[in-house]
């Protein structure tokens, strides 16, 4: 049988090298002053590393720093590894347990180069960006409910102190049908006309219609998007976001240069249920993505409302769903809506896809074969752990394995 070629393991030393590097790096400090008014202080700039090293949603990452701070995380994590912070050893106090900190390691040490971050770095600046970090003035406090799961810094353009008014998501199916669109668009433009916040993802669809009727009903609304904020994804939606950057914003968690992928689409639903007061579902399949942001906005008490379509209608089924199984209210007017937003939903766990088979399932090509090493870095998982979902992924006949490395393969 052929095998992948043995990695080079990137030992304590070179990683306390990367971090006093990127530490020191002129172009990084002065990129990082554009950025952010309070760039001169070390834990603006450590905090703005924990974001560019990290993926989103990245519990271990989000306790650490929550324990420790950004600064005293980072020379911890990079620097002599031998127990956790304050003598945890499994986790019980919030921290996280030695295990999950050297896994932790392996993946984020992947990103501490200075090429990467120097290029993402260069790039927020060029496109015009501003970063928020939790404690600055325009941090939308709501999003401390996803616990460790928060954002550690949110990239934005246009206007951020929206991200603190009080919004409702609207979302749903891509492949919308004309009645969607029509009460999509009703909903949000009604909503924004009364000073709601119309919170979306920027996609075609649902998410797109949301968004226009908000602009055109003189208000706000707010593209949280799944990749960096350099380029437009979906293209087609490019003239649509620099509208949305002239009446409210954009949001990424995700540093330029970020590739918008399952897995970053899967997590952007979180921030879409946590920046909102009330999520709402317009139109979605039996399994459409809608119904893991509705998830995350079961998880975290916020309303939960669905609209009803028929019931011969396949683009409406995951909203029946939502009625039936999960307790979701029924909406049928932006009335619906506000009466919503009196009342704290306390719904059903919706299931979710396992996360990290997603993660590494983005970054594996069916063309292209790539190291244990490669699939590490670019789905910031440890080395370690790839190999051994990679196991998991060979034994389901999901990839294979050459001399150059794994491909992808049909399931």
């Amino acid at each position: 049988m052929s095998t992948v070629p043995a990695r080079t393991r990137t030992g304590s030393a070179e990683l306390r090298l990367r971090l006093r590097q990127a530490r020191e790096d002129a172009s990084f400090r002065q990129d990082a002053a554009r950025l952010h008014e309070d760039a001169d202080h070390p834990s603006v700039r450590d905090a703005l590393l924990w974001n560019l090293v990290t993926e989103p949603g990245d519990r271990v990452a989000g306790a650490l720093v929550a324990a420790l701070g950004p600064e005293d995380a980072l020379d911890y994590v990079f620097g002599d590894l031998s127990a956790p912070p304050g003598g945890a050893d499994d986790g019980g106090d919030g921290r996280p347990a030695l295990r999950a900190l050297q896994e932790g390691r392996s993946r984020w040490g992947a990103r501490l180069e200075a090429t990467y971050l120097r290029q993402a770095m260069s790039t927020a600046v060029r496109v015009g960006l501003r970063v928020l970090l939790p404690g600055d003035q325009d941090w939308p406090e709501h999003l401390a409910d996803l616990g460790d799961h928060r954002p550690l810094a949110l990239w934005v353009r246009g206007d951020v102190t929206v991200l603190s008014d009080t919004g409702v998501a609207i979302v749903g199916a891509r492949a919308s049908s004309n009645y969607g669109e029509h009460v999509a668009g009703e909903l949000a433009g009604s909503l924004a006309a009364d000073g709601l916040v119309v919170v979306s993802g920027g996609a075609y669809g649902i998410d797109g219609v949301a968004h226009r009727a908000a602009l055109r009903a003189g208000g706000k609304t707010v593209a949280v998007l799944a990749g960096g904020l350099d380029r437009a994804y979906p293209a087609g939606h490019a003239a649509l976001f620099e509208r949305i950057v002239a009446d409210g914003a954009l949001v990424s968690e995700v540093a330029c240069g970020g590739a918008p992928t399952r897995w970053r689409f899967l997590e952007r639903n979180r921030v879409i249920a946590a920046l909102a007061r009330a999520t709402v579902v317009v139109e979605a399949g039996w399994r459409s993505g809608s119904l893991n942001t509705a998830g995350h906005a079961a998880t975290l008490g916020r309303p939960l409302g669905a609209v009803p379509g028929a019931v011969t209608s396949a683009t409406s089924a995951g909203c029946h769903r939502l009625l039936r199984d999960y307790d979701a209210r029924c909406v049928t007017s932006a009335a619906d809506v506000k009466e919503l937003l009196g009342h704290i939903g306390v719904g059903s766990t919706i299931p979710q896809q396992d996360p990290e088979l997603e993660r590494l399932a983005d970054v594996l090509s069916a063309r292209v074969p790539r190291t244990p090493e490669e699939l590490a870095q670019r789905s910031g998982l440890s080395v370690e752990h790839v190999e051994a979902l990679l196991g998991v992924l060979e034994l389901e006949g999901g990839v294979l394995r050459t001399e150059r490395g794994w491909r992808s393969m049909p399931l």
